[in-house]
C-alpha cells in the first residue's frame, strides 16, 4: 500500500505495523488530529527511514473525515486477492461506515483524498454562509475560523477583511514568492494555484518544519510559498511532486506580467488584476480602456503554446465483422412472432413481477401472438366505421403503459406492428405539469399522434377534469384514448389475416429521445433496421433459442426494448422483467431471479449492480454461475468501471465469472454502437485505458503517467457491431476525421440504426446524414454516417472506448469537461453522509460569455449544516485539483425535490431551468465566481491628470463643443412699483422677510384661506386663513418669550406631525427672533429606531427649547423613550396645544437679510446627518423663484402630499403659500396608508392643477391602486385637470416609477406630460422644478459602459446596455449650473459627465456644524473653478450629471439646456477603476427574481422566506452579465429592514454599517468566495 512512498510496510516488524494500524484507526475515528497523526507516524517510522532518502511522510492515504479509514482494496488493474498483509490488517480495523467505499472507483477516491490531504486540517477556508436560526443570530464568522488560527480574529476584523478581499496579504505574498523562488520553476505553478483574493484571514508563515513536510526532498528547490495552507481559498494545490518543470511544459508557458513575475496563463489574468490593483502600472494607450463591442469587453485568455495537440495519423474507419446470414432468420420481426405463436405456443415469453418481486404472470408465445392479433384487428376494424376508419396503416399511436405492466406493453407494441401502425412508446403523465410533459407534447405534435393506447388500470390513474374526462396535458395535441385490456378486444374474423410484408424501409416504431436542451424528439426506426439490429445483437451476444434473460431496464426504449422485447422474441427467449418499482423495494430482486431461473443473460445498469451490492449481505446462497453475459447498458459511462469492479469483487464468490461482464455503448440515433463479446473462460481481460484528465480536456488521448490524481480509468465497450462501419469525427464544426490520439464523436454507418427524427427534416440532416471529411476538407466517400452523441476513441485491437456524451459536455474557456467525470469526483468526496449517490446534476449555464459549471445535489435529511458546507468546500477543492476547472455554483437541495425522469434519474434540463428561474429552492449554496470567471474586462487605469483644465477647455472649444452649463430664467428686477400700489398687491421686494409677508397678508387679506389640512377621509380637519395663522404664531411667540428664557438667535426644535401647527410654530419662532429647526417626530411604535435621530438633531443643533404637542411630549418623557435615550436631559419642552390668548410685546425684525431664517436638517442618502443654514434672503428668493416657475398667485390652489421636514418639501409646505398667497391643500403622507386614493381623489375633487408628492407616495399609489383604476373611474375620479405633478427628490429621477404611474392613471385622464421630477441637494434645496412654462422633460438613453468610464455616450432606445435617464425638471429662475470635473475642477464640455455645481441667490449659506469645519464649508459652498470664470462662487452639489442642449425651445425662444442627474458622488462604487452607481446594480438585481422588493439594496437584497437561497445565483449572474462585476456577499433580509429616509431614498451606508456590526438579523448571508 505504501509502495509509492518508498516504505514497504510489509517489511516492518509486526508491532510497528500494529501501532500504525491503531494510529490509522484513531485518525479515522477523529480521536486524533491530522497533525498529531503525522507526528506520531513520523516518530514510528523514523528508525526505518534513514536508509530511504526519497520519502514523503506528509500524505498518508487517509480519508480526512472521522468515521472512515483508508480502504486499500485492490486496485482494478490488479484483480484478485493481491492485497498485502498490512492491508488485511487494516481491514479488520476498519470502521463500520467504510463499506460504501467499495462501489467507488478506488483510484478516484484515493486521488480525491490525496488532493484534499493538501488542505490538511483547514476545515473552513471559506466563511460559512449563515442562515437565520432564531431571533438571536450567531455571528457568521465565529465558527469559521480555521482551527489552527493564530489567535482567533475578531468578527469585525474578519468580516471587514473578507469584504476588503484582504488585498494586503497578496501583495506581500507575491513579492515573497518572487524573491524566494524566482529562480525555481515551481514559482509558476504555485502562483497559478494560489488564489489569494478569496481568503479573509492572512496567516503568518508557519515553521520551516511545516514547509519541509510539504516538499519532496529531491532536486526541486524547496517551495516556500506553499507553506501557508490557509492562505488559499477554494483552490487546490497539485501535489508537490508535480510542481517540477515537467508540469509547466505540459500546461502552461511562462509569461511575463507587469513585474516580470512568471505566471501561467490559466490564472495570469487574475494575478494580473491583482498586480494592477497593487501597483499602478505604466499608463496604457487610450484605446485600451474604452472598448465598445461585447467581443472586446471580455478578456480573452491567450492560447497556451504548451497545450497538448493530437499528433497521430488520421484515423481509418473501423469495420465490424460481417453480419452472418442464417437460413432460418425471419423476413420480418412479426413473422418470428407468428412462427413461435404457432409452433411453440406453450413456451414462456415474458414473466412479470409484482411489487414484492414475486412472479405475477407469465405470458406464453401463444398468448402473446393471439392477443397481439386481436389488438391489431380491433385497431384496424373496430375504431370508427368501415368507410371512415380512425386508424390507417402508417399512422402513429402513443403507447402509455406503466413500467410495472410489461405484458400489456408487449401486446400493444406487437399489435401495432401487426396492424402496421407506428407505436410511439411514451411515459405515463402523472400530473398536468409532469416533468417535461410539455416536451412530450412536442414529440406527439411532431409525430402527428392523435390516439393513445393504454391499460384500464393506467387510464384510471390519469389526472381527470371535474367532469371525469382525461385532462388536456400541457402542450399535448388533442388525444383519443383506447383501452387495450383483453376484454375490450374483438376476436378477428376467420378470414382476417394480418399483413406481414418482408421488412422494408417504412418506419416500424418511434423511440423518444430528450436532447440536451430538453426538447423531446422521436427517432424513427425502419422495419429493416429493426430486423437487422435484432440480427446483429443476436450475432454479437450469441443468443440462442430458448435462453432465459433477466431485464432490469425500461422496456419502452433503448437496450431494454432492443434486447428485452425485440431480439428476445426473435430468438424465442424467456424474458423476466424486473421493473424499477421492484428494484426500489427489493434491490436484490434481479440477482434472485437470475439464481432461481438459472438465467443465461442479464441486462442491467450500473445502478442495479450498485444496489445489489449494497443489499447482498442478506443473501448468502445466491449463485450467478449460470450467467454467460451480464450486459451493462451504461457501460459507456466512464465511471461504470468502478461499479463493475466492485460488483465482481462481491459476487465472484457467488460464481460470477469475470469474463461475462459486457459493457456496451448505445445511442438513441444509432441504436447499439458497440458491445463487448463475452470472453472465453480464463482468457485475459481487456486492458483499461488510464487517461490524463488534462489531455482529455483538450480533446487528446494521453496515457497518464505523472499524476494518478488526475487520471480517468475507462473500460472498453468491446468491438463495433456486426455489419457496421465506425469513424471518429470532430464534435464541433465540419465532421473532420480525427487523428488516432484525438477524442471525437463516434459516427456509425449501419443498416441497423435509426433513420430520422420523425417530422423534423432539418435536424435530421445534421445527425443522420453526416459525411466525414479528411484534413483537406474533402468527403471520404458517399456513405452517410449517423452521429451517436458519444465521445470516444478507438484503442488498440479496434476496441472502442467511450469517455463521455456530447450532451454531458461542458465547454469552459475552450476546454472540455465531462459532466459524468465531475459527478464521479464529487462522489469520491465522502458522499455518504451528505448527499445521495444517484441524485447529482451537473450542467453549465452561460454567464458573461462563457459556460460556468453548476452542480446540484440532493442533501440527506440528517446531514448537518456544517457537514454539508464541509463537503461542499471539499468538492470545490477536489474538482479544482483533479479537473483544473473552477465551479461556479454548488447547491444542495432537500431530499426528493429535484425533478426526476420517469426512471428515477435526475431530469437535468428541468433542474437547469429551475436554477435559472430561481425555482430550485436549495437549502445550501456556495457560489465561487472568483475562481472561474477569468475573462473579466481589464481594470481601467485612471489617466493621471497631465493636461490642465485650461487646455482641456481650449480643446473643447476648438472641437466646437460648448461648455456644459445651463441657467434658469432671470429673476427680474423689482416689479413695477406703480402697478403694485394701484393693485394694492403686497410689495414683494419690500419684504425681505417672510415674517413681514405674513403680517402684511393678515392686514390686507385677513380671511383668505392659506392652508387646508385633510384627514384620511378627505375631510378638511383644519384650515388657516392669513389672520388665523398670524394669531396662532403670536400665541406661540408669547409662550416662547415667557417660558423659554431664550435669547435672539437660539435654536428651537419643532417636533410636530405634518399639519398646520407646524407652520404656526415656524412663524412663531420667526416672530420671536429664534431659529426654528423642524424635526420629524419619533414613531410611537418604533421608538428604538426613530428616537435616537431626534435626540441627535437636538444635540447637534444645541436646541434651547422644544416646541411640540401634548401627545408627543408624553412620548418624549415616557418609560419606553427612556429605554433608548436619556430623557432627563431634554431641553425645555413647551406644548403649544392650549396656549392662552396673548400677544407678544413686539415682533422681531432681523437687522439684515443675511441673518439665519431656519436650519434644515436632513439625513442624506449616504446616511450623513447634515444641517444647512438658510438665510432670510435665500428664503425669499427661493419662494420667489418657485412663484415665477409655477405661476403661483392667490387665486390658485395646489395640493401637497409630502413630508414637511426638510428640503423643498418643507419650503412648499410652510413657506411658499405665505409668500405667494396661493392656497395649499395639505395631505399628510401617513394618511394614505389607511386610505390609498386620498391624494388622487383630492386632486379630482378640488380640480387641482399643480401637485407635489414624493416617490414613496407615488409608489404607494402605483402598487396599491394600479389594479383599481376601473373602480376609481366608476367613482368619478378624473385627473384631467392636473397640469403638473412634480416628484420632490434629491436623487436621479426614477424613470420606471414615474412612467408606470403615468401609464396606470392615463385611464383616469392623467396627461402623460404632467408627471415630472424636481432636483435639490443639501447645498441648494431647489435647483430644478418643472414649472408651467418650459418644454416637457426629455429622456435620453446613455451607454452604461461609457458611464462607468465617466463618459456620456448617447445611444438609441433599446440599445444593449443602455440606461434611460430623464431630465430632472426645468432649472429654476436665478439658478445657474455648470458641469465640472471633480478632480481638476475645470469646466467640462457638453454631454460630459461631471459634478453639478450651482450658483444661485437661494443657495444655503453653509453647513451648521458644532465645530465649524470651515474647510468643508468653503469647499462645498464657496468654491471657484480652476479655470474659466474664476470670480463666480459656486456651491458643489455632490451629484454627478451632465447638461445636454436639446432641440426644444424654452420660453425665451432659445434652445433648451436639459440637466440630467446620474447619481450621488459619495455613493458611487469605484471598482476595478470603473465607476458604478448602486441604483443601476439594484435595478438589475430587482429584475432577477419576483421576490426581490423594489427597495432591495446594492449588495443587499430584501425578501421573504424559504426561497432566499434561490436569489444568490440569480443576483450573482445578473450583476456579472450586466455590470461585469463579481458579487462578494449576498445578504437577504426581511422586507422593511433596509432603512429609508423621509424622501423614500435608501440609506445604503447605514445599511452597510449595520451589516458590518451584525445587527441585520438576515435570512441568509452567502459569501461568494
Amino acid at each position: 500500500v505504501m509502495a509509492d512512498r518508498g516504505v514497504d510496510l510489509s517489511a516492518l516488524p509486526k508491532e510497528v505495523r500494529d501501532q500504525l494500524a491503531e494510529l490509522d484507526l484513531e485518525l479515522s475515528e477523529g480521536d486524533i488530529t491530522q497533525k498529531g497523526y503525522e507526528k506520531k507516524r513520523a516518530k514510528l517510522l523514523a528508525p526505518y527511514i534513514h536508509q530511504m532518502p526519497n520519502v514523503d511522510l506528509s500524505l498518508p492515504d487517509v480519508q480526512l473525515s472521522p468515521g472512515h479509514s483508508a480502504d486499500p482494496s485492490p486496485s482494478p488493474e490488479a484483480p484478485g486477492p493481491s492485497t498485502s498483509s498490512a492491508s488485511k490488517h487494516h481491514r479488520t480495523h476498519r470502521s463500520g461506515g467504510a463499506r460504501d467505499e467499495r462501489y467507488r472507483s478506488d483510484i478516484h477516491t484515493e486521488a480525491v483524498q490525496a488532493a484534499l490531504a493538501k488542505h490538511k486540517e483547514e476545515k473552513m477556508a471559506l466563511p460559512m454562509p449563515t442562515k437565520r436560526r432564531s431571533a438571536f443570530v450567531q455571528s457568521p464568522v465565529d465558527n469559521c475560523t480555521p482551527p489552527e488560527d493564530e489567535g482567533s480574529l475578531r468578527r469585525q476584523a474578519a468580516l471587514s477583511a473578507a469584504l476588503a478581499q484582504s488585498l494586503q496579504s497578496p501583495d506581500y505574498w507575491i513579492n515573497r514568492s518572487v524573491q524566494s523562488s524566482s529562480t525555481s520553476s515551481s514559482a509558476s505553478s504555485t502562483l497559478s494555484h494560489g488564489e489569494p483574493k478569496t481568503q479573509p484571514q492572512p496567516q503568518p508563515v508557519s515553521a520551516l518544519a511545516d514547509v519541509l513536510a510539504h516538499t519532496r526532498i529531491g532536486n526541486v528547490p524547496p517551495d516556500v510559498t506553499s507553506s501557508t495552507p490557509q492562505e488559499r481559498g477554494s483552490r487546490v494545490d497539485l501535489p508537490p511532486a508535480v510542481r517540477g518543470m515537467s508540469r509547466g511544459q505540459s500546461r502552461s508557458s511562462m509569461l511575463d506580467t507587469a513585474d516580470g513575475v512568471p505566471v501561467n496563463s490559466r490564472v495570469s489574468t487574475k494575478i494580473q488584476q491583482l498586480l494592477n490593483t497593487l501597483k499602478r502600472p505604466k499608463r496604457p494607450p487610450l484605446s485600451e480602456f474604452f472598448l465598445d463591442d461585447s467581443e472586446e469587453i471580455v478578456e480573452v485568455p491567450q492560447p497556451d503554446p504548451n497545450t497538448p495537440k493530437p499528433e497521430g495519423r488520421q484515423i481509418i474507419p473501423v469495420k465490424g465483422e460481417p453480419l452472418g446470414v442464417v437460413s432460418n432468420w425471419p423476413p420480418a420481426l412479426q413473422a418470428a412472432l407468428a412462427r413461435w405463436g404457432a409452433t411453440q405456443a406453450k413456451s414462456p415469453a415474458l414473466t412479470a413481477l409484482d411489487i414484492t418481486g414475486k412472479p405475477l404472470y407469465t405470458l406464453t408465445y401463444g398468448k402473446l401472438w393471439s392477443r397481439s392479433l386481436k389488438l391489431a384487428y380491433t385497431l384496424l376494424n373496430k375504431l370508427g366505421t368501415k368507410a371512415d376508419p380512425v386508424l390507417k396503416p402508417g399512422d402513429r399511436v402513443a403507447l402509455v403503459y406503466p413500467n410495472s405492466d410489461p405484458g400489456m406493453f408487449w401486446v400493444a407494441f406487437y399489435g401495432c406492428l401487426l396492424a402496421e401502425v407506428i407505436p410511439v412508446p411514451i411515459e405515463v403523465p402523472l400530473s398536468r405539469q409532469d416533468a417535461g410533459s410539455q416536451q412530450i407534447g412536442f414529440l406527439l405534435g411532431s409525430c402527428g399522434v392523435g390516439l393513445a393506447l393504454t391499460s384500464e388500470v393506467c387510464l384510471k390513474g390519469l389526472p381527470k377534469t371535474p367532469s371525469g374526462e382525461i385532462m388536456q396535458f400541457k402542450g399535448w395535441p388533442r388525444m383519443k384514448w383506447v383501452v387495450t385490456d383483453t376484454k375490450y378486444l374483438t376476436k378477428p374474423s376467420k378470414d382476417w389475416q394480418p399483413h406481414i410484408p418482408t421488412a422494408n424501409t417504412d418506419t416500424a416504431y418511434i423511440e423518444y429521445k430528450a436532447s440536451k436542451e430538453g426538447t423531446v424528439m422521436g427517432v424513427a426506426v425502419s422495419k429493416i433496421s429493426m430486423l437487422t439490429h435484432c440480427q446483429a445483437l443476436t450475432q454479437a451476444c450469441n443468443y440462442c433459442e430458448g435462453e432465459t434473460l433477466v431485464n432490469v431496464l425500461d422496456c419502452k426504449k433503448d437496450m431494454g426494448l432492443w434486447h428485452g422485447v425485440l431480439t428476445s422474441v426473435m430468438n424465442r427467449i424467456h424474458t423476466i422483467t424486473v421493473p424499477y418499482a421492484v428494484m426500489k423495494a427489493c434491490p436484490m430482486s434481479w440477482v434472485q431471479r437470475v439464481h432461481i431461473h438459472k438465467a443465461r443473460v442479464a441486462l442491467v445498469k450500473c445502478r442495479d449492480l450498485h444496489w445489489a451490492m449494497m443489499a447482498h449481505r442478506d443473501q448468502r446462497d445466491t449463485n450467478l454461475s449460470s450467467i454467460r453475459m451480464l450486459i451493462v447498458a451504461d457501460g459507456a459511462n466512464p465511471w461504470s468501471v468502478s461499479s463493475c469492479d466492485a460488483f465482481l469483487n462481491v459476487f465472484q464468490s457467488h460464481g460470477l465469472k469475470p469474463e461475462v461482464i459486457c459493457p456496451c455503448a448505445s445511442s438513441p440515433e444509432a441504436l447499439t454502437v458497440a458491445i463487448r463479446r463475452p470472453g472465453a473462460r480464463g482468457a485475459p481481460l481487456p486492458a483499461r485505458a488510464i487517461l490524463s484528465m488534462g489531455g482529455l480536456s483538450h480533446g487528446v488521448i494521453r496515457v497518464n503517467t505523472e499524476d494518478k490524481n488526475s487520471a480517468l480509468t475507462v473500460q472498453d465497450v468491446g468491438h463495433v457491431m456486426p455489419g457496421a462501419l465506425m469513424c471518429i469525427v470532430k464534435p464541433d464544426g465540419p465532421p473532420q476525421l480525427c487523428k488516432t490520439d484525438e477524442i471525437g464523436e463516434i459516427v456509425l454507418n449501419s443498416r441497423a440504426g435509426g433513420t430520422m427524427y420523425y417530422g423534423l427534416p432539418g435536424v435530421t440532416k445534421n445527425t443522420f446524414e453526416v459525411i466525414p471529411v479528411n484534413q483537406a476538407g474533402a468527403p471520404i466517400g458517399e456513405i452517410p454516417f449517423t452521429r451517436t452523441g458519444l465521445l470516444g476513441f478507438v484503442g488498440p485491437g479496434s476496441l472502442v472506448f467511450v469517455v463521455g456524451k456530447i450532451e454531458g459536455l461542458l465547454m469552459v474557456s475552450s476546454r472540455r469537461h465531462n459532466a459524468d467525470d465531475l459527478v464521479a469526483t464529487a462522489l469520491a468526496v465522502e458522499p455518504v453522509k451528505t448527499v445521495y449517490r444517484g441524485r447529482i446534476a451537473v450542467f453549465s449555464v452561460t454567464v458573461f460569455y462563457d459556460e460556468r459549471i453548476v452542480i446540484v445535489a440532493e442533501q440527506r435529511p440528517d446531514a448537518s449544516e456544517e457537514d454539508s458546507f464541509q463537503w461542499m468546500s471539499r468538492v470545490l477543492q477536489a474538482i479544482d485539483s483533479i479537473h483544473q476547472v473552477g465551479l461556479y455554483c454548488l447547491a444542495l437541495v432537500p431530499a426528493n425535490t429535484l425533478p426526476k425522469t420517469p426512471l428515477g434519474g435526475i431530469h437535468i434540463c428541468e433542474t437547469k431551468q429551475n436554477f435559472l428561474e430561481g425555482n430550485l429552492h436549495p437549502c445550501n449554496i456556495l457560489m465561487c465566481p472568483h475562481t472561474c470567471v477569468t475573462n473579466l474586462p481589464k481594470p481601467r487605469q485612471k489617466q493621471p491628470v497631465g493636461v490642465g483644465p485650461a487646455s482641456i477647455m481650449v480643446g473643447n472649444l476648438v472641437a466646437g463643443k460648448r461648455i456644459a452649463q445651463a441657467a434658469g430664467r432671470e429673476l427680474g428686477v423689482v416689479e413695477d412699483q406703480d402697478l403694485i400700489r394701484k393693485l394694492c398687491m403686497w410689495p414683494t421686494m419690500m419684504h425681505q422677510f417672510l415674517s413681514e409677508a405674513l403680517q402684511w397678508r393678515a392686514q390686507t387679506d385677513p380671511d383668505h384661506v392659506l392652508y387646508v389640512l385633510l384627514n384620511a377621509k378627505g375631510v378638511a380637519v383644519c384650515t388657516a386663513t392669513c389672520v388665523q395663522l398670524h394669531k396662532r404664531a403670536e400665541k406661540i411667540t408669547a409662550a416662547l418669550m415667557e417660558r423659554g428664557g431664550l435669547n435672539t438667535g437660539d435654536n428651537v426644535v419643532l417636533l410636530y406631525p405634518p399639519g398646520i401647527d407646524l407652520i404656526a410654530a415656524f412663524y412663531g419662532c420667526l416672530y420671536a427672533g429664534v431659529i426654528p429647526v423642524t424635526v420629524r417626530p419619533p414613531h410611537p411604535q418604533n421608538l428604538a429606531a426613530t428616537l435616537p435621530t431626534v435626540r441627535m438633531i437636538i444635540d447637534v443643533s444645541k436646541a434651547a427649547c422644544i416646541l411640540t404637542t401634548q401627545p408627543l411630549m408624553r412620548i418624549l418623557r415616557s418609560r419606553e423613550a427612556a429605554a433608548s435615550v436619556n430623557v432627563k436631559t431634554w431641553p425645555t419642552i413647551i406644548d403649544t396645544d392650549d396656549l392662552p390668548r396673548k400677544r407678544p410685546p413686539q415682533i422681531y425684525k432681523p437687522p439684515t437679510a443675511e441673518m439665519l431664517a431656519y436650519l434644515d436638517f436632513s439625513v442624506s442618502t449616504t446616511g450623513m446627518l447634515t444641517g444647512v443654514k438658510m438665510s432670510h434672503a435665500a428664503v425669499s428668493t427661493l419662494c420667489r423663484s418657485i412663484k415665477l416657475q409655477c405661476e403661483l398667485y392667490s387665486s390658485r390652489q395646489i395640493a401637497i402630499c409630502l413630508d414637511p421636514y426638510c428640503g423643498l418639501g418643507f419650503v412648499l409646505w410652510c413657506l411658499s403659500s405665505v409668500y405667494s398667497g396661493h392656497q395649499s391643500i395639505l395631505i399628510p403622507p401617513l394618511e394614505l396608508e389607511s386610505s390609498l386614493p386620498l391624494w388622487l381623489s383630492t386632486l379630482s375633487q378640488y380640480k387641482i392643477r399643480d401637485t407635489f408628492c414624493s416617490y414613496s407616495v407615488m409608489e404607494l399609489c402605483t402598487k396599491g391602486l394600479g389594479t383599481q383604476t376601473e373602480i376609481l373611474k366608476a367613482r368619478g375620479l378624473n385627473l384631467s385637470c392636473v397640469r403638473s405633478c412634480v416628484v420632490i427628490a434629491e436623487e436621479r429621477p426614477r424613470l420606471s416609477l414615474t412612467q408606470s404611474f403615468s401609464k396606470l392613471f392615463k385611464d383616469l385622464g392623467l396627461s402623460p406630460r404632467a408627471v415630472s421630477t424636481a432636483f435639490g441637494s443639501r447645498v441648494n434645496l431647489a435647483i430644478c422644478l418643472q414649472g408651467t412654462a418650459g418644454p416637457d422633460p426629455s429622456t435620453v438613453y446613455v451607454d452604461m459602459k461609457s458611464l462607468r468610464h465617466d463618459r456620456v455616450r448617447l445611444v438609441e432606445r433599446g440599445a444593449p446596455q443602455s440606461l434611460p435617464l430623464m431630465e430632472s425638471g426645468t432649472i429654476l429662475p436665478g439658478v445657474r449650473v455648470i458641469i465640472v470635473n471633480p478632480e481638476t475642477r475645470g469646466p467640462l464640455g457638453d454631454s460630459h459627465l461631471g459634478e453639478i455645481w450651482v450658483n444661485s441667490p437661494h443657495s444655503a449659506s453653509g453647513y451648521y456644524t458644532i465645530y465649524g469645519e470651515e474647510s468643508l464649508q468653503a469647499d462645498h459652498f464657496n468654491t471657484r473653478l480652476s479655470f474659466g470664470e474664476p470670480h463666480t462662487l459656486w456651491a458643489r452639489t455632490g451629484y454627478l450629471g451632465f447638461v445636454k442642449r436639446t432641440e426644444l425651445l424654452d420660453a425665451s425662444g432659445d434652445r433648451h439646456d436639459a440637466l440630467f442627474v446620474v447619481g450621488s458622488l459619495d455613493e458611487t462604487l469605484e471598482l476595478r477603476g470603473l465607476r458604478y452607481h448602486p441604483i443601476d446594480i439594484e435595478t438589475s438585481v430587482s429584475r432577477a427574481h419576483r421576490s426581490i422588493a423594489e427597495r432591495y439594496n446594492f449588495l443587499y437584497t430584501t425578501f421573504i422566506c424559504q426561497e432566499a437561497l434561490d436569489l444568490v445565483p440569480l443576483v450573482t449572474n445578473v450583476v456579472l452579465e450586466e455590470h461585469h462585476l463579481i458579487v462578494g456577499v449576498v445578504v437577504i433580509v426581511d422586507p422593511g429592514v433596509i432603512p429609508i429616509n423621509s424622501r423614500g431614498e435608501k440609506q445604503r451606508m447605514h445599511l452597510r454599517d449595520s451589516f458590518l456590526a451584525d445587527q441585520l438579523d438576515p435570512i441568509y448571508v452567502a459569501y461568494n468566495m
